[in-house]
């Protein structure tokens, strides 16, 4: 399973997901031989989920892939139109938003590093592992543009880039500069590359362009290649960090990292932005997931006067 993960250039944290939905897949149906496996021992198992365990409709659609992607490229087997199983129910929940003014009350909180990543994920409306994995390459402050490579699905775009961080940034760099030529002077292997870059320019992973923005602070193995290498700082820490900051402020919310991408989708809707403009920024495929920020804006983005206003 591993093995074709990989030959289909999926993520690590996909490839880990996948082998976790398909230990419990196998738990449900005692260890059956895989190749006895049908289409039918999934829709019982999907239906578990939704009746039994009460998993949101995402949770179910992401084992629904995780075992197709058994069946359809280790077993060699298609049961895709065999599957009726009872589906989660849609449960439509608004994001949590923060104020303006709640936001920089978490930032004040927070110290350098963490402050400094916080505040590219709202001021660029980046996912926490898109700012994790930025590259000193994706940074162009010249246009005040940041590259997001192999976001979601995969796909590249380009974001905003505050103005207002070029020079925190620059110092950034200059900081973890000496990390990288550390890293050089002691012929560490370079850090990791997306998908087959590795084995196409097996020395780009030592140039300047390809280091973390945020490194970690210590060399780790590799789960991939098992390469003693430098990896980008561990989500968990930021979580931690913003939690930490939150519970030292006043703000109630149960906001998380991810509420300052929500918060700069929401804030750029108050300001009268073109919704696609902000599906684009964001990098969704689909345009209805950008709207759900229309039912947590504060502003009248419609435009309209009420006539009981006149």
């Amino acid at each position: 399973m591993k093995n074709k993960l990989r030959l289909k250039q999926r993520s690590y944290q996909t490839e880990k997901t996948y082998i976790s939905w398909l230990k419990q897949f196998s738990g449900y149906n005692k260890s059956k031989n895989p190749y006895t496996l049908s289409g039918g021992d999934l829709q019982d198992f999907l239906t578990h989920l939704a009746v039994d365990r009460k998993v949101a409709p995402a949770t179910q659609n992401q084992a629904l892939n995780a075992i197709v992607f058994l069946f359809r490229y280790v077993l060699e087997k298609d049961i895709e139109n065999t599957i009726d199983a009872v589906r989660s129910k849609h449960k439509r929940k608004l994001p949590v938003v923060l104020t303006k003014q709640e936001i920089h009350q978490i930032f004040s909180n927070l110290n350098h590093s963490s402050k400094l990543m916080a505040e590219l994920i709202y001021g660029c409306g980046l996912r926490l592992s898109e700012c994790l994995q930025l590259r000193v390459k994706d940074l162009d402050l010249e246009q005040n543009i940041l590259i997001v490579r192999s976001g979601k699905g995969d796909q590249d775009r380009r974001t905003v880039l505050p103005i207002t961080l070029h020079e925190k940034l620059m110092v950034h760099l200059e900081e973890i500069k000496k990390l990288y030529q550390k890293d050089r002077d002691n012929d560490v292997p370079g850090v990791q590359l997306p998908f087959a870059l590795e084995r196409k320019y097996p020395k780009a992973g030592k140039e300047w362009g390809w280091f973390w923005i945020f490194p970690s602070k210590q060399l780790s193995v590799d789960p991939v290649t098992k390469t003693v290498r430098r990896h980008h700082h561990h989500p968990a820490s930021l979580q931690r960090a913003f939690k930490v900051a939150l519970r030292k402020t006043d703000i109630v919310k149960n906001a998380s990292i991810h509420s300052l991408r929500h918060s700069f989708a929401t804030h750029l809707l108050e300001k009268g932005y073109d919704i696609r403009t902000i599906q684009e920024l964001l990098g969704h495929k689909n345009l209805q997931t950008t709207m759900i920020y229309t039912h947590v804006a504060k502003k009248n983005i419609l435009g309209v006067k009420s006539p009981l206003d006149e």
